[in-house]
């Protein structure tokens, strides 16, 4: 479908993203809806994650669960049918209903205790492990239990004389839709998604023409220095803010300026054409001595544009952003918004740091508007492709013993998941989006996929690379302000203040402000008391 093989098709992130829509519904089910079921909104920008394959490997994922449900739902129709059928007194399907109980009850307990509600579900945690501490930690065990304890109560009633033939054959028979299943998962976890095949196998892609049309106005907008934004949902696809922060300081000339500083004239591409190069500086500087992360920084120009015409009529040309991002830099307007992007992918592209700077000088003022955001991990769930990769295809029986202990949650999560799919796919027919109003990114792939906290290792780098690029920033500004015959002193003081976490107020009179952890605010006087 695309000519070239896009910048992140193979990062740790991607790999992961697409293994998670075969392990948790949920998120599946988000991808689907954002992608999908909203074709009028143009995607959020595309950090360190080719969307793409993720979203091919979720419609392949729930055309699994579905042909998995119509083989359970032909199965179960001939359990209850046989069972009513050939019963001696009142037609009641005693063992279709408890399995179906069972079934029930173990979806809810592996649901319940986070372990998502796939068909193929794997829990780091060992039974011992989950034994230990309080009763909600054994809520894991709980469907090997029910699975276990339908078994035994179904054999000893078959040992002392009951005729629940039925009640033994079909849940084994139900039991080979998901090891089917399971092994098929195996396989494209294997063969495509475990980090060696990942890198070689070719980028999946959607297959049918519809879903190909999206895809290719995926590959329009993920990677483009250009982003249409909802004004109530801002920096969607960025991650989390991280302490941003901003000031206006007025431009005053030093007394020592000379007169021909004047004919330059001051504008935010004036301070961008010096901070980038500190920032390109930094890099080189990395990358000839040390192996730090930073060696692989990204700079771009970038530029946030309002909702406006529909999705297949915006124009994502070079030409076209790159005069929207030299209109933009000196205008300082409220809808069309430019920033100069900074981006480091630590951690295999798991941390995500960008830092987005916007610099404006109308009216005698300069405003800095620094604004940085963390893409956290991808869940640790979602990890568990290693696992199975690792166990292969070379132990059916073993799989097999697993299928049947977790074959009933299993048949549960296919029929769920086919009957979303069904509403889903109801409600995009009816609901036309490619018809819709305009729109702007409600949610980001890479951030449904991402965990709620970062290690103490991540945070440390997080906060250094944030202190280091925004040291770089300030050291341009105030290069650019010297530059042009501008006072520093009031600018280096606010810098000061921020780097120690509190605020400067530069004109504030009977009060003052602070900050952050630790920051303190004095009120001082004209002779220096406090």
């Amino acid at each position: 479908m695309t000519a070239t093989t896009p910048q992140d098709s193979r990062t740790e992130a991607t790999r992961l993203l697409c293994a998670g829509t075969y392990l948790d519904i949920e998120f599946r089910r988000q991808v689907v809806e954002e992608l999908v079921e909203h074709e009028e909104r143009p995607i959020a920008p595309s950090l360190g994650v080719d969307v793409v394959p993720v979203l091919a490997h979720a419609l392949r994922a729930r055309r699994q669960d579905a042909l998995t449900a119509l083989m359970l739902l032909v199965l179960w129709a001939a359990f209850i049918g046989i069972e009513v059928g050939t019963a001696d007194e009142v037609p009641l399907p005693k063992w279709s209903g408890i399995y179906a109980l069972v079934s029930f009850a173990q979806w809810s307990a592996a649901a319940s205790a986070g372990r998502g509600s796939s068909v193929y579900v794997v829990d780091k945690r060992t039974l011992r492990e989950a034994m230990k501490g309080n009763v909600r930690k054994l809520v894991p065990a709980v469907p090997a239990v029910l699975a276990i304890g339908y078994w035994l109560y179904a054999l000893y009633s078959l040992a002392t004389g009951g005729n629940n033939w039925i009640g033994i054959v079909f849940p084994l028979l139900l039991v080979l839709p998901v090891w089917a299943h399971r092994r098929r998962v195996a396989d494209v976890m294997g063969n495509e998604l475990s980090r060696e095949a990942f890198l070689l196998a070719p980028r999946a892609e959607p297959t049918t023409a519809y879903h190909q049309r999206i895809a290719r106005a995926i590959d329009r907008e993920q990677y483009a220095g250009m982003a249409i934004y909802d004004a109530g949902r801002p920096f969607i696809g960025m991650g989390k803010p991280y302490e941003p922060w901003s000031f206006a300081l007025e431009l005053r000339r030093r007394g020592d300026a000379d007169a021909s500083d004047d004919g330059a004239p001051f504008t935010g591409r004036t301070v961008v054409d010096l901070v980038r190069p500190r920032l390109e500086a930094l890099r080189q500087g990395a990358a000839a001595t040390s192996r730090d992360r930073l060696k692989d920084l990204e700079i771009e120009e970038f530029v946030y544009l309002p909702v406006g015409p529909p999705r297949p009529r915006l124009d994502y040309a070079d030409t076209t952003v790159t005069r929207h991002v030299a209109e933009a830099v000196d205008e300082g307007g409220e809808a069309r918004r430019y920033f100069l992007r900074v981006r480091v992918g630590a951690w295999d592209e798991q941390v995500v740091v960008s830092v987005l700077v916007r610099v404006h000088t109308q009216g005698g003022m300069l405003v800095l508007e620094v604004v940085p955001h963390i893409l956290t991990p991808i869940r640790t769930e979602f990890r568990s492709v290693d696992v199975i990769a690792a166990r292969g295809q070379d132990d059916p029986l073993r799989d097999g013993l697993r299928a049947l202990l977790s074959g009933p949650a299993a048949g549960f999560a296919a029929a769920v998941s086919t009957v979303r799919a069904g509403v889903s796919g109801f409600r995009t027919w009816l609901a036309e989006p490619q018809r819709a109003l305009p729109d702007g990114p409600a949610k980001s792939v890479r951030e449904l996929g991402g965990a709620e906290t970062v290690s103490l290792f991540q945070e440390m780098d997080i906060s250094r690379y944030v202190k280091t690029v925004q040291d770089r920033i300030a050291s341009g500004v105030r290069d650019a302000l010297r530059s042009q015959g501008y006072e520093t002193d009031q600018f280096e003081q606010q810098i000061v203040q921020i780097s120690e976490g509190g605020v400067f107020i530069g004109s504030m009179s009977g009060g003052a402000v602070a900050a952050g952890a630790g920051a303190k605010a004095k009120n001082m006087t004209k002779d220096g008391g406090s």
